[in-house]
This record gives structure tokens, C-alpha cells and sequence, in this order.
């Protein structure tokens, strides 16, 4: 038997994105992930949930 390198599913993170996205009802940044677009994202500013067809994405990170 051998020991991993890295954990397990760090393959499919290898290429996982961040996206600082401006929320269009209050302004407030939130950091969502590449592979979070699919998910409900509520605005801890305003309460309210994030429409990302009216996010000002504000930055990217690549590394």
C-alpha cells in the first residue's frame, strides 16, 4: 500500500477559480468559487440571495 502525496480529490481542486463578485443590492463583495455557481448564495450584507446574471464581478485569482 502507498501513502497519497496530497489529499484526497486534490485533482479536481487543481483548477478551482475565485471570483470576488459585488452584490447588485447592496454593494457588499462576496468570494464565490468556480465550482459554487450552481448554489444558492445569500449576501450576508443585505440578507438577500445573489442574482449572478446582475454581479459586478469585481477580481479573479487564478493561483
Amino acid at each position: 500500500m502507498t501513502t497519497p502525496m496530497h489529499c484526497p480529490g486534490f485533482e479536481s481542486l487543481k483548477t478551482l477559480k475565485s471570483f470576488i463578485c459585488k452584490c447588485p443590492n447592496c454593494g457588499k463583495e462576496k468570494e464565490i468559487f468556480s465550482d459554487e455557481f450552481d448554489r444558492k448564495h445569500i449576501c450576508s450584507g443585505c440578507g438577500q440571495e445573489i442574482d449572478f446574471t446582475k454581479c459586478e464581478v469585481q477580481a479573479g485569482s487564478g493561483t
